[in-house]
């Protein structure tokens, strides 16, 4: 892993941070600004459970693991963590696009707060 004080891990937090905001009224959700911190880095949750964080210059969501595998064979995501065993259930977003960013944690919450 990078280390986390890059400024393309600043700016993947900050963007966490932004687009989290969208969800801040759904039950259960606390946004990365209010919430703990996760192995050094901004995290959401629902429920008392990580939906997503931004561990590097890249969002990671926990998905069910058919749709992790769906983004991983279309080159949407990245097996996570990339430095050990991939976890089956967590996929690292290649984009960095505000929208996609929103619509995987819209996946995310749904699933994990589900």
């Amino acid at each position: 892993m990078t280390e986390r004080s890059t400024p393309a891990h600043a700016a993947a937090e900050a963007r966490l941070h932004a687009v989290s905001a969208a969800f801040a009224d759904l039950p259960g959700v606390v946004l990365p600004t209010a919430g703990r911190r996760h192995f050094g880095t901004a995290t959401l949750r629902v429920h008392g459970r990580i939906a997503a964080f931004t561990p590097e210059d890249r969002l990671v969501v926990k998905l069910p693991a058919a749709r992790v595998a769906a983004l991983l064979a279309s080159g949407d995501g990245l097996a996570f963590p990339s430095d050990r065993p991939p976890m089956r259930e967590w996929v690292a977003i290649v984009s960095d696009d505000t929208r996609v960013w929103h619509d995987r944690l819209a996946e995310s919450l749904a699933y994990v707060g589900g």
